[in-house]
C-alpha cells in the first residue's frame, strides 16, 4: 500500500514526501482563501471545505475502482450504504 504521505504532482506520478505535501498544499490553499475574503466575514467554512475535497475524492476513487462501490467502498473506509449517499449527494448515481 502506497504511503499517504506520498502525493500525486501535476503528471499525476507520485512524489516522495521531500517535495511539498498535501497537508501543505491544504493549509496553502486554505489561507489563501482567507487572504482573498478581503475582511467578509467567513462562513460554514468546514462543511464549504469538506464538499470541495469530498467530490473529486469521490470521482477519483470511483474512477480507479472501475466504478465498483463495494471496492471504492473499502478503500474509502465506508461502509456501501454510507458511500452510496455521499454519491447521490454530488450526482454521481
Amino acid at each position: 500500500m502506497m504511503n499517504m504521505n506520498n502525493e500525486m504532482n501535476s503528471n499525476n506520478s507520485y512524489t516522495d514526501q521531500s517535495e511539498v505535501s498535501l497537508r501543505e498544499n491544504v493549509a496553502e490553499v486554505i489561507s489563501h482563501y482567507f487572504a482573498s475574503l478581503k475582511g467578509e466575514e467567513p462562513r460554514n467554512v468546514y462543511d464549504f471545505f469538506l464538499d470541495e475535497i469530498e467530490e473529486p475524492l469521490l470521482a477519483v476513487v470511483m474512477k480507479h475502482t472501475r466504478n465498483n462501490q463495494s471496492e471504492a467502498a473499502r478503500v474509502l473506509g465506508l461502509s456501501r450504504g454510507t458511500l452510496r449517499t455521499k454519491l447521490k449527494k454530488y450526482g454521481m448515481l
